[in-house]
C-alpha cells in the first residue's frame, strides 16, 4: 500500500537531489550560452533554487539576473524557450520522465534585503543599545578572579 507523505514535512531527499541535479543542467546551458536569444545572450541568469514536485514531473526554478535587473524580460525569454531548455535538461539528467520547467523569480535577495533592513533600524539599534550585555552581567555567586 502507497504511504501517504505529509505535506508539511517538506521535499524528500529524493526531491532535493534532483532538484539541484536540473539546477545545475539549467546553470550550465545558461552559463555556455546554448540558447539564441538577445535578451539571455545580454544578462547573466542564475538559478539559486530548483524545487520539484513529489511526482518529479514539474521543477520550479526559481532564477535571478545578475543585478536584479530586468526580471521580467529575463522570465519572459526563459518561457519562450522552455521546449529547448527541458530538452537539455533531460539530456544531462537521467530521469524517466523530463520535468515540466516553471521559471519564477527569486525573491529570497528581496527578503534578506528586508530583514537586513529592520535589523539596521533606528528601534533595533536603539534596543542593542539599552540592552545589557550578558559579559556586564556577573552572577554574584560566582567569585571574583583578582
Amino acid at each position: 500500500m502507497a504511504q501517504k507523505q505529509n505535506s508539511s514535512a517538506g521535499p524528500s531527499q529524493r526531491q532535493q537531489r534532483v532538484a539541484e541535479l536540473v539546477r545545475h543542467a539549467l546553470a550550465e546551458v545558461l552559463q555556455r550560452g546554448d540558447i539564441q536569444d538577445p535578451v539571455l545572450g545580454s544578462h547573466v541568469v542564475t538559478v539559486p533554487e530548483v524545487r520539484m514536485s513529489p511526482d518529479l514531473k514539474l521543477a520550479t526554478a526559481y532564477i535571478m539576473p545578475l543585478g536584479g535587473q530586468d526580471e521580467a524580460p529575463v522570465i519572459a525569454a526563459l518561457d519562450r524557450h522552455k521546449k529547448i531548455l527541458r530538452q537539455e535538461v533531460a539530456r544531462r539528467v537521467n530521469l524517466k520522465y523530463a520535468p515540466e520547467l516553471r521559471f519564477r523569480r527569486d525573491e529570497t535577495f528581496d527578503e534578506a534585503a528586508r530583514i537586513d533592513q529592520l535589523l539596521r533600524s533606528e528601534k533595533v539599534q536603539r534596543d542593542l543599545e539599552s540592552a545589557p550585555r550578558e559579559d556586564d552581567e556577573a552572577e554574584p555567586d560566582s567569585p571574583s578572579r583578582d
